[in-house]
């Protein structure tokens, strides 16, 4: 099967069956019907379509190499230079179609999972590993236009360096036993964002130091005995015009529960091997590809937050205030810096120890230093503009019933009460509302703890060479 259309992937999510649940309750019958999924889900959906758009065609998708049929951008393994533009442009198209507010839209776990299968080499001749079995799924993932979640982390009970479970008592997912079926695994895993609304489940284990948690492997979100056990949901409703972000983007977070899940043996990449569990997303292109697919969605959103903040400021005629120019300059700066990265982390990409051609990861280490810091920012920002107008948001019910006081006292110097009304509820959404404020916590760990990934720059950041060059200039008579 190609590239599959957005109805295809909502027949397919709807007929898995799989075991979530929300607020307490198992969700029943259609998912795509349910108002926590269904707006996330439509709005996945319309991604797929684009790729069968005739004049997006050549961008989002590519031949593959064993079937021979359109297959998604977002898979391709990336052997030039031009390869890694190809992939950037892509990633844009699927970003704007959601204004980068779907941090797991497929391509990132396609671009996860294609990192990976460029890498299965270091897996070979390896104990309990299995790269032909990568390679297969990856294959299988690119064929089918299968969608994926991940979980990557374990509950969060005790933060201490090193904490061991008492042994008596489980909590994050372990190998609990091995069949001629495949590996049993009990416990749970945080935090699969999207999670039962994919195809499938991606589970990598880094776990450093108990082989039992040591593993990775991908097995269908209706696995018997797999379940996911989902927050609240902060879709607002369904009004588009309440509610223009929620309704359409809010993905959901669940956690994990493998309750005596059986991994067949085909499914597992590797298990019980320390060595490799600590090493193999370091030693993949993980970081840079996934980096550099990130970025380009991060800079769709910036752009997006920009003209947010450009529309409060000439719907109220603001903009001649030098502290409110200020104010929009501190938005451009970031996305320029992060627009000049990604081209640069292109301009600078190397072929790696597989082969393949990879984006320069230190390049791209310095910009998701950038946007953690900044995103919140652009929530002041937007709150301080929007004042009192953020509050002053009637509904849509609002304005149908209105007899015209709305309409009249509302309105601003460039629009009509309910037009200013409607940009000022899509500044509220995006900074005030449960999923505003998600989004803010989101993007600050989006790639994992921000002073963490300071401290990788710092280790890995080649700067030996600048210490001799003043060296060389002190001795320099």
């Amino acid at each position: 099967m190609p590239i599959m259309t957005g109805q295809q992937y909502i027949e397919r999510i709807d007929a898995l069956k799989t075991y979530i649940s929300i607020d307490g309750k198992i969700v029943t019958g259609k998912v795509s019907e349910h108002p926590a999924f269904k707006g996330i889900i439509q709005s996945q959906a319309k991604l797929f379509d684009l790729q069968h758009q005739e004049a997006l065609l050549e961008k989002m998708t590519y031949e593959s190499p064993t079937s021979k049929q359109k297959v998604g951008m977002s898979f391709l393994q990336v052997l030039t230079p031009e390869d890694l533009v190809k992939r950037r442009h892509a990633a844009r198209e699927w970003a704007l179609s959601s204004q980068g507010f779907m941090g797991r839209s497929p391509d990132y776990m396609n671009t996860t999972l294609m990192a990976l299968a460029s890498a299965s080499d270091f897996l070979k001749e390896k104990p309990n590993c299995f790269p032909e079995h990568l390679l297969k799924f990856y294959e299988y993932a690119r064929e089918n236009d299968i969608t994926m979640t991940h979980t990557f982390i374990e509950p969060q009970v005790n933060r201490k360096r090193y904490y061991y479970e008492d042994e008596e008592v489980t909590i994050a997912a372990k190998i609990i036993g091995k069949t001629s079926e495949g590996l049993v695994i009990k416990g749970a895993r945080l935090l699969a964002t999207q999670g039962g609304i994919t195809d499938e489940l991606l589970v990598l284990s880094t776990n450093g130091y108990d082989e039992g948690k040591g593993f990775g492997f991908s097995i269908p979100s209706n696995t018997k005995g797999l379940k996911f056990l989902c927050r609240q949901s902060f879709v607002g409703g369904d009004s588009t015009f309440d509610y223009p972000l929620s309704a359409r983007f809010e993905e959901m977070d669940a956690i994990v529960v493998f309750d005596d899940v059986v991994v067949p043996w085909e499914r597992v990449f590797y298990y019980e091997n320390i060595e490799v569990a600590n090493q193999f997303m370091n030693v993949s292109g993980f970081q840079a590809y996934t980096l550099h697919q990130v970025l380009s969605r991060q800079i769709a959103k910036t752009e997006f937050v920009l003209g947010v903040v450009q529309s409060i400021v000439d719907t109220i005629n603001i903009g001649d205030y030098q502290h409110v120019q200020q104010k929009v300059v501190d938005v451009i700066v970031p996305l320029e810096t992060m627009k000049a990265l990604l081209i640069k982390s292109e301009v600078d990409a190397q072929r790696d120890n597989f082969g393949f051609i990879r984006p320069d990861l230190a390049t791209l280490q310095v910009a998701i230093q950038i946007f953690p810091k900044v995103y919140p920012t652009f929530t002041e920002i937007i709150q301080q503009l929007g004042a009192s107008g953020l509050m002053s948001i009637p509904t849509e019910h609002a304005f149908a019933v209105d007899d015209g006081d709305l309409e009249h006292y509302l309105q601003s110097f460039k629009d009509k009460g309910e037009e200013r009304v409607k940009k000022f509820r899509l500044a509220w959404d995006l900074t005030m509302s449960s999923f505003g404020t998600r989004q803010t916590l989101y993007e600050r760990f989006f790639f994992g703890d921000p002073v963490r990934l300071s401290s990788l720059l710092y280790q890995s950041y080649q700067r030996e060479h600048l210490v001799q060059r003043v060296e060389d200039f002190l001795k320099n008579d």
